[in-house]
């Protein structure tokens, strides 16, 4: 949810932001390299927000191709940011949701955030805030994040311009 809010202060519409009961989500429409975005923040449980996904996708007239997944991932390392193109959910129920929905994969932006020490259960871990050593590197992961998924959007729209994604 934090690098979209970081895209949309990048792409200067972070006012923008809509509550769309249609798709049980908020919304902010943007353009960067010629293409038309969708920003979508599902409103729903984790292991739910592939159905906001898809209904958006259906309202948007949006593809499989035109999705880019972010999410965290705990097989990374704090603030590591990978692209990955298709393959399984790897127990994240946000992406299986997803895919499920849409019958489809996506392409996702894979935000690392460590996994939990101790005894911490992975639930309570993805839930609870950042630390603040951890906010003290947020900045930068966002940065990261936000430009690797503007370099993808604009390697896109010099393919395939006009498209909306």
């Amino acid at each position: 949810m934090e690098v979209l809010d970081q895209l949309a202060r990048q792409l200067a519409v972070a006012e923008g932001w809509r509550v769309d009961r249609r798709c049980c989500a908020d919304v902010a429409l943007a353009t960067a390299h010629g293409l038309e975005l969708v920003l979508l923040k599902p409103r729903r449980f984790m292991n739910l927000n592939g159905l906001s996904v898809a209904s958006a996708a259906e309202i948007y007239s949006l593809g499989p191709k035109d999705i880019y997944l972010v999410h965290d991932d705990l097989d990374k390392a704090l603030g590591k940011v990978a692209i990955k193109l298709g393959g399984s959910a790897r127990g994240h129920n946000g992406v299986q949701s997803c895919i499920s929905a849409l019958h489809s994969n996506m392409t996702r932006l894979r935000i690392g955030i460590g996994r939990p020490e101790g005894d911490v259960t992975v639930p309570s871990y993805v839930l609870s805030p950042f630390s603040a050593g951890e906010r003290e590197k947020l900045e930068q992961i966002l940065a990261q994040a936000v430009t690797c998924l503007l370099e993808l959007i604009q390697s896109r729209a010099s393919t395939e311009p006009g498209d909306r994604g």
